[in-house]
């Protein structure tokens, strides 16, 4: 079972080793999350260039397969990186934005979740509900049910794929076969701002190229995105102060705030 203990160690693990994390994925968020992999001590590159993509993979700790803004160019090096990372032994990280609002979408995730392990599954409810139900839809890429809602599918997807799934909302909810945690930490502020459920996809591949048990790593690194949201939300204006406290609070977090508020179940 997860700890406070336990996510102190990853999070001092990161911010030792500083492992490079290879990301795939989108425009919109490339910026905010490679911020966030650097605030809590993780070394991200963005590479989705067919030429390179291979040997990126090659030189990281965990990659991150985001398709919040598909092409056909980058399915391709998708499904490369993610043979590479077979080949390495490093974990898949996979957030299938917007599945369920497009037939591409949701066809190339699963296309994607075909190529290869993929150790976690992180995103929405209406995502994970998509991936398992052909009548699921989402509205774009914002989630249209609740997390609590798509635990059923998440356990589905678990044991499909042998993944661990990470149901992100105002509870996140993390699925391992017939284990389940529910991760309490959150500030209402945290859907105001473009990117964090990206950014929670990101801080999943740090934790998990330090801990090898992706049930507690995804855990963890949803607790961690809480708890620094929650600490950002107290003294900030609004969304786009709450955007840069809560970058600092990833880098600023210590025991301390851990102990005292982890909400885990």
């Amino acid at each position: 079972m997860l700890s406070a203990e336990i996510i102190i160690s990853d999070l001092n693990k990161i911010r030792k080793q500083a492992p490079l994390i290879h990301n795939i994925t989108n425009y919109v968020v490339m910026n905010v999350t490679a911020n966030a992999q650097l605030s809590i001590g993780a070394s991200p590159v963005m590479a989705h260039a067919l030429e390179e993509v291979e040997d990126m993979t090659g030189l990281a700790s965990a990659l991150v397969i985001n398709i919040g803004t598909l092409s056909p160019a980058w399915v391709q090096a998708m499904i490369r990186a993610i043979k590479r990372a077979e080949a390495k032994k490093i974990p898949v990280v996979l957030d299938p934005v917007g599945a369920g609002a497009t037939t591409y979408r949701t066809k190339t995730a699963s296309q994607l979740l075909q190529a290869g392990p993929v150790a976690i599954i992180r995103g929405n409810a209406s995502e994970i509900r998509a991936l398992v139900e052909t009548n699921a839809q989402t509205k774009g890429v914002d989630s249209l049910e609740v997390s609590g809602a798509a635990i059923e599918a998440g356990r589905q997807l678990s044991s499909k794929y042998a993944s661990t799934v990470s149901i992100s909302g105002p509870v996140d909810y993390i699925i391992k076969g017939a284990q389940t945690i529910a991760v309490y930490n959150g500030h209402p502020l945290m859907p105001r701002v473009t990117g964090l459920g990206c950014t929670a996809t990101a801080l999943t591949a740090a934790f998990a190229a330090v801990n090898h048990d992706y049930f507690q790593a995804a855990a963890g690194a949803m607790a961690i995105m809480g708890i620094a949201g929650e600490l950002a939300g107290e003294s900030c204006l609004g969304p786009a102060s709450f955007e840069i406290s809560f970058r600092d609070w990833l880098y600023r977090l210590s025991d301390k705030e851990i102990f005292a508020r982890l909400k885990i179940r």
